[in-house]
């Protein structure tokens, strides 16, 4: 199983009764229902977005300058 890191949420108190509804309407833990939230929601900035960076990627430490054409 990959790592996991803990990470504290805040949310307002509607948000969260809705997402524990999902969740037990899903069958699902409160935390594997936000996951599985976030992960759907990279699917689909990944399909709608496919040139978004992604979190491991970083530009590169020194960059080329840009070379404008000679006039």
């Amino acid at each position: 199983m990959a790592e996991r890191k803990p990470y504290l949420l805040r949310l307002p108190r509607e948000l969260m009764e809705e997402l524990e509804r999902w969740a037990k309407d899903d069958l699902r833990s409160l935390n594997a229902q936000i996951e599985f939230v976030l992960r759907e929601a990279i699917r689909r900035r990944r399909r709608d977005f496919p040139k978004a960076p992604a979190s491991s990627e970083s530009p590169p430490e020194s960059a080329p300058p840009s070379a404008a054409p000679d006039e």
